[in-house]
């Protein structure tokens, strides 16, 4: 993914950013298509300028066009509010907080989607870090999916724990609450959270037939040294 200047301090509207809300609307309906939210549930964000684009709140996937998506500043902006809709007439996503948290802290990710996908969302609910039941696991950088502490959705400390747990890898559970996983690109980072869907579910039946065997750390190690090729590049920012 190309990276708008960080000197556009508010870039104005053009031909990336048409783009990147595009993308951003196309990622809204596929998480819908694909079962991974239901009704308005879910967001995705993409790196912009000094801030961030964000799909808004309260508006289903089937209605949602482009300039419904929101700009929202980085914490760093001499301007940064809890909103800027100078371009839109939406509110930003209440996980604003959270996707600008996360972006915040890894400069080498480029966009975030949160949804409640079931099995994922299940195994929140149980407060379990997704163990490696399968190798894939390891395409979020780590041997586990971790699992934050559980803080009201919306809140700055449901962001500080989201942005401490994807630290060290690209996806985590919220407690109580869903699955958030990041990449390059929206694309990238929606297909982790489709792949980490999968992986929650393969956990969830194994634990309806006794668990399953876990790989252990030694092997782990190994898988993600195979996988790293398989991984989400770092974003480049233009120029």
């Amino acid at each position: 993914m190309t990276i708008a200047s960080d000197s556009q301090d508010h870039p104005e509207t053009d031909s990336s950013e048409a783009q990147y809300r595009q993308e951003l609307v196309a990622a809204m309906h596929t998480m819908r298509q694909l079962n991974l939210n239901v009704g308005t549930a879910g967001n995705a964000s993409v790196r912009y300028g000094n801030g961030m684009l964000i799909s808004p709140s309260g508006v289903a996937p089937a209605n949602l066009e482009g300039d419904d998506i929101v700009y929202v500043p980085g914490a760093s902006d001499p301007d940064s509010t809890e909103w800027a809709n100078a371009r839109s007439p939406s509110r930003p996503s209440s996980e604003w907080r959270l996707h600008r948290a996360v972006l915040d802290a890894r400069p080498d990710l480029g966009a975030v989607v949160h949804c409640h996908s079931r099995y994922a969302t299940v195994i929140a609910c149980a407060r379990k870090p997704i163990p490696a039941v399968h190798y894939l696991v390891g395409l979020c950088g780590a041997s586990q999916v971790p699992v934050t502490p559980y803080a009201r959705f919306g809140t700055a400390e449901l962001a500080h724990f989201a942005a401490e747990a994807l630290a060290s890898c690209d996806a985590c559970l919220l407690a109580n609450h869903g699955l958030i996983a990041a990449g390059g690109t929206v694309v990238q980072a929606l297909a982790l959270a489709e792949e980490i869907e999968e992986q929650a579910a393969l956990y969830w039946h194994t634990l309806a037939i006794g668990g399953a065997t876990v790989l252990g750390e030694t092997e782990m190690a190994r898988v993600l040294g195979a996988l790293d090729v398989y991984r989400t590049p770092n974003p480049t920012k233009d120029d």
